[in-house]
Formats: structure tokens, C-alpha cells, sequence
């Protein structure tokens, strides 16, 4: 299984979802976001959807922790790229991840992030 990839843009951090995670990925993804987030000073995450084609509940939940967790280290997380049947299925399972920030692509998702941070380049 191929983790989600992180690269630091700027001072955001661009995090790729290449597959659903099984348990030994998700808690090493939830340790190195943290972890890469602290030690870059990042002042944003987006978390890219693009790579997943199905997800379940347990995958949702994950995506909204990695959210809250970065959150509480001051960087925003905002989720983009989302297949559309990806984001059927999370609403027909009760999961459409109320609150959580969300963008068409990463370009917007990082003027949005830079807007936030007080930042317009």
C-alpha cells in the first residue's frame, strides 16, 4: 500500500491520498502530519483527495481528525479534490464532514490558506 505522500509548499503542507489507508498507515500519517507540521512552522494543510476513488467511514474519520488535529496546531487543513462519488458516499453514510473547509483544487485551496495567513503571494 502506498502512503499519502506530504510536500511542503511554501509554508503549507500538501498532503496526497493515493489509496484508502489501513490502520498501520493512518496512525504513521496522523504522527508525520503532526510531526511535519510542527517542524515546518506550516501555517496550513490541504489534504488531497484526488487519489481515492471509494472511501469508507473509518477513512472519513480520519480525514476529519487530521483536520481538528492540525487545526489545534495552527495550520487550517482544507480538503480538496474529492471525487464526486466519494463525496455521495460520505453524505449516504452520515459523515459530510460538517465544518470542515473544502476547495476544487489545491491552487485554490493554497489562495485560500494564504488568504487566511494574512498572505497574498
Amino acid at each position: 500500500m502506498a502512503p499519502p505522500s506530504i510536500v511542503s509548499i511554501e509554508r503549507f503542507l500538501l498532503v496526497t491520498f493515493h489509496q484508502e489507508l489501513d490502520d498501520a498507515d493512518t496512525e504513521a500519517l496522523q504522527v508525520e502530519v503532526g510531526t511535519r507540521v510542527v517542524a515546518h512552522a506550516a501555517r496550513g494543510v490541504v489534504l488531497d483527495l484526488s487519489g481515492l476513488s471509494v472511501i469508507d467511514s473509518y477513512t472519513g474519520r480520519v480525514i476529519a481528525g487530521l483536520v481538528q488535529a492540525t487545526g489545534l496546531l495552527g495550520a487550517p487543513a482544507i480538503v480538496v479534490n474529492m471525487r464526486p462519488e466519494v463525496a455521495i458516499t460520505l453524505v449516504e453514510l452520515g459523515m459530510a464532514l460538517p465544518g470542515v473547509p473544502t476547495a476544487r483544487n489545491v491552487d485554490l485551496a493554497l489562495a485560500l490558506l494564504r488568504e487566511r495567513s494574512g498572505r497574498t503571494s
